[in-house]
């Protein structure tokens, strides 16, 4: 696996379909730097920070979550700096992570053969809130870069977030675009309104979870289609 770097302030770690990785996204700025998403599992997370240091890139000071799903966030345990979600996607973590304390994780192992591979050899399933949890939409400048967090309205999930750099042009959207999880439709009216809010950041360049960047008129073509 290689770090790719996309622009001046970012860098992503590519996705990976065998185990269901998605893009972990990387923004520097002159006194912090963000991670948009935190991973699969501690294993996925380490080989992301084994890339930042081969490249002399500090650790994140920050992660901030797309939504819940266990591919982008079951490694913040092991994250390094504090974890960000919105309200929302912290209900749902604290739902997963009662339901394995309680029940144990075989439920979850057993839910796609993806989830396997990536916690095989008895890796343990550790799921932990948020550090910080927000409502709405919030500005951080990581110093000489801009970093918009946007709750938005979206198809896959109740939970969506998308994370703005200003500078760079560029809206990491997580799986806010897919179908509705885990095998209904998109809704039309849910991705109208994706659409609107993708359009109103100004962006030129989308990524999205599990495909490669791609200039944002394809995505709201994908969208409305």
């Amino acid at each position: 696996m290689i770090l790719k770097k996309l622009s001046e302030h970012i860098w992503y770690m590519p996705f990976e379909e065998e185990r269901d990785r998605p893009n972990i996204g990387y923004v520097k700025g002159d006194k912090l730097s963000l991670a948009i998403d935190a991973g699969h599992s501690e294993a996925h997370i380490r080989e992301f920070y084994d890339l930042l240091q081969k490249e002399g890139l500090p650790l994140p000071t920050l992660t901030v979550l797309t939504h819940w799903h266990w591919d982008h966030t079951f490694a913040m345990h092991a994250v390094n700096g504090l974890t960000m979600a919105n309200k929302t996607t912290n209900g749902h973590l604290l739902k997963c992570m009662k339901k394995i304390e309680t029940n144990g994780p075989e439920d979850f192992l057993n839910m796609y053969d993806s989830i396997r591979k990536e916690y095989e050899g008895g890796k343990k399933v550790i799921v932990v809130p948020a550090d910080i949890v927000f409502e709405g939409d919030m500005t951080i400048n990581l110093g000489g870069c801009t970093v918009r967090i946007l709750q938005t309205e979206a198809p896959h999930t109740d939970d969506s977030t998308l994370v703005y750099i200003s500078e760079d042009k560029t809206l990491f959207v997580g799986d806010a675009a897919c179908a509705q999880f885990p095998d209904g439709a998109r809704d039309r009216k849910l991705a109208s309104a994706l659409a609107d809010t993708i359009s109103m950041t100004g962006a030129v360049t989308c990524v999205e979870g599990h495909w490669q960047p791609v200039e944002t008129k394809d995505t709201l073509a994908d969208l409305l289609a």
